[in-house]
């Protein structure tokens, strides 16, 4: 596991991988950027596109009013899951994330040289990526498929008792550890047949580079989709943003200690649903953001906001093109030639804490596996979404949707 601690108050989240495209940020001293050889560099790009394509699918089959998902992490399971996947199986995983030509080892090398070096980038930020693999007592599992997720994701292997009902808490508790509390009770049951979980965990916390001031902090009208008003908390800031009006949005970046992280959040232009924009938004506008934006004086009112969401993946995966490991025609021999394993659960869990003094944000990713048998001002009045990355790259760490803010 690949951790750096340093106390600091508030949040951010990783949702996925992505290609560099950061837009321009004020700073005293540029920030550190992540130094990534080519294909590096493409698996990025291919996260990039599968964040959107993904975080489409859940809104548009969610009922939620607030969404948040952290491409990344949910990346980083099922790119250990992966390395077990062949034949067809294996084609669609490398379909769905994006891998294309690359080949298994160059896709592994990349998540490794990614994570060692998203998790040092910055020491004003507390950022962390923890992996782990749970198997059945018993279970014969490949050595090749242990010794791989150990040496390229850094990942913690035990072999458990899933008969003990408290096998449960055990990966619970690994999941609330690494996410300082904010993920609880994550896993609800383990099924007579689970035979395998791989688990991802991501912690964030960070301060603003620019804090807002609780004493401007002021209540307004917050615009709800379905029409009407809610009452909310908008904290409030003049200063140099990165910042872009066009027709269907405008955006403004706000970033975290030392800009190696920053928040960019969007605003739909009034008469398109936040729904709408998230479907037309997608990897090539994200791409062309830093082009549209410039660094202007922007005065922002933003609402204070913390929720949670928890979601089963399973059919947004399967809408994506990732069917065929849900059922019985699973091909993950690269896990074990003793039984026939597909996944039954895809299970995402996430946590953000936006306030005054910075954001708190967490998220973890199960994958269960079972046998067969107005000019520059801004003002967040209305659904949103918003994104955390990672600037030199434009790493998506957390994307969500906010339809109704609560802070509670």
């Amino acid at each position: 596991m690949k951790r750096l601690l340093i106390p600091l108050s508030s949040m951010l989240i990783i949702l996925l991988v992505v290609v560099s495209c950061d837009i321009i940020s004020p700073q005293d001293t540029p920030p550190t950027p992540v130094d990534l050889n080519f294909k590096s560099a493409e698996i990025i790009k291919a996260d990039q596109q599968f964040a959107f394509e993904l975080f489409s699918e859940i809104s548009s089959l969610s009922t939620e009013e607030n969404i948040m998902i952290s491409p990344l992490s949910v990346s980083y399971a099922l790119g250990m899951t992966h390395n077990g996947a062949e034949g067809a199986t294996l084609e669609a995983f490398n379909d769905v994330l994006h891998f294309d030509e690359l080949t298994r080892q160059e896709v592994n090398e990349s998540y490794k040289d990614l994570m060692g070096q998203l998790v040092t980038l910055d020491d004003q930020v507390e950022f962390t990526i923890a992996n782990s693999i749970w198997y059945r007592q018993g279970a014969s599992v490949l050595d090749s498929f242990i010794s791989t997720n150990r040496e390229y994701f850094d990942a913690v292997v035990e072999e458990l008792d899933f008969s003990d009902p408290a096998s449960v808490d055990v990966i619970n508790d690994w999941i609330e550890e690494q996410t300082n509390d904010k993920i609880k009770d994550m896993l609800d049951q383990i099924p007579p047949a689970a035979y395998m979980y791989l688990v991802n965990a991501i912690y964030f916390n960070a301060e603003w580079k620019y804090t807002f001031d609780e004493e401007d902090t002021f209540s307004g009208d917050f615009n709800l989709e379905e029409g009407g008003t809610e009452t909310v908390d908008y904290m409030q800031i003049e200063q140099q943003f990165g910042y872009t009006r066009q027709e269907d949005y405008a955006a403004v970046e706000l970033p975290y200690g030392d800009s190696a992280f920053s928040m960019v959040a969007f605003r739909p232009a009034d008469g398109i649903s936040v729904d709408s924009f998230i479907t037309m938004y997608g990897q090539e506008e994200w791409s062309n953001l830093v082009a549209l934006s410039a660094t202007q004086e922007v005065n922002v009112h933003l609402p204070r906001f913390k929720y949670e969401f928890k979601s089963l993946l399973n059919d947004p995966l399967t809408e994506m093109g990732l069917g065929i490991a849900f059922g019985g025609d699973a091909d993950f021999s690269g896990i074990t030639r003793e039984t026939d394993l597909y996944i039954s659960r895809v299970i995402h869990q996430s946590f953000i804490d936006v306030n005054e003094k910075g954001t708190e944000a967490a998220a973890a990713t199960i994958v269960e596996m079972r046998e067969s048998s107005i000019g520059n001002f801004i003002r967040f009045d209305r659904p949103f979404v918003y994104m955390i990355k990672e600037n030199s790259t434009g790493a998506i760490l957390f994307m969500g949707k906010v339809g109704r803010p609560v802070y509670e």
